[in-house]
């Protein structure tokens, strides 16, 4: 990994990690719910979304003390999704991050309630922001719900469950991972952007940018999922074959989802080229997506 890269993600995970440690001991709220939101929290996992927050405003050179909060809450909403991912309901796993799943350690009822509360907490931690305007602070959240609701991550989520056992088209594909893995992604940069308070031109090359990326993410996710092992990634591989789930190599072979992944970081290099300075954060995270190997 880039020195400049891993420098930042080291410094700004640790922060992330205390904002969260923060907000989920402070909460008066039952034991075994409390529990149950800090195991998965705390399970690990990359923090993507939420360092992509901090990339974002870093490039663009605005220290916004509420940048934290923001990407806190954005982890908040991705941990919750997991959690309800791995349901028997849903994607049924065991594992994930190296670490039992919430309902296998806590029981199913706790862990659709954990996720249920730290959805209720991401927007809750929107409310307080200290140094943000009420006009961004709303659209922060007016964003955020549609990125992670019907029209973005859980709209996806039910055409990917409607998609098993069915051969997908390509398209048909590409619109699942947008809103599902891809929404979510694009909101971090897309909430940096509104934080810096950044053109509307240069926000959209920022949009063209994450959606390229949260594609790259998901067609890296597929690639790893029959060429990885569940002790390298942490959970099972091969989910996506028992389920008769359309893939990027299911539908173009390896070789071609290859291809495609290297097509999509391409495009969200290109989309950074508007930009005065060169975004180098943004540039290596477009980088590392690609060329991870958990």
């Amino acid at each position: 990994m880039n020195n400049t890269l891993d420098e930042f993600i080291k410094k700004n995970t640790a922060l992330i990690d205390q904002q969260l440690d923060e907000l989920l001991s402070k909460a008066q709220i039952a034991n075994t719910l409390q529990e149950s939101m800090i195991y998965s929290v705390k399970a690990g996992g990359k923090r993507i979304r939420p360092l992509l927050v901090l990339a974002t405003l870093e490039d663009l050179g605005v220290n916004s003390t509420d940048g934290l909060a923001v990407a806190c809450s954005i982890e908040l909403i991705h941990t919750y999704s997991l959690i309800h991912d791995d349901l028997p309901s849903m994607d049924d796993d065991d594992y994930r991050r190296g670490k039992l799943t919430n309902h296998k350690v806590y029981g199913e009822a706790a862990a659709v309630l954990a996720g249920d509360a730290l959805q209720a907490l991401a927007f809750e931690n929107l409310t307080n922001l200290s140094s943000t305007s009420a006009e961004s602070s709303l659209k922060l959240i007016n964003k955020l719900s549609k990125a992670s609701g019907a029209n973005g991550m859980v709209g996806g989520q039910i055409l990917d469950i409607e998609g098993e056992s069915k051969s997908l088209s390509l398209d048909d594909l590409e619109i699942v991972h947008l809103n599902k893995t891809g929404a979510l992604l694009s909101y971090c940069v897309e909430a940096g952007a509104i934080l810096a308070g950044l053109s509307e031109n240069l926000t959209k090359q920022l949009e063209k940018y994450a959606s390229n990326i949260g594609l790259a993410f998901q067609i890296k996710d597929d690639i790893l999922d029959i060429t990885s092992t569940t002790e390298q990634l942490g959970k099972t591989v091969g989910s996506d074959a028992t389920s008769h789930k359309s893939t990027y190599p299911s539908l173009l072979g390896v070789d071609g989802a290859i291809e495609r992944l290297s097509t999509h970081h391409r495009l969200a290099i290109e989309a950074l080229q508007p930009f005065n300075k060169e975004p180098i954060l943004l540039k290596l995270f477009a980088d590392y997506i690609v060329n991870r190997t958990t």
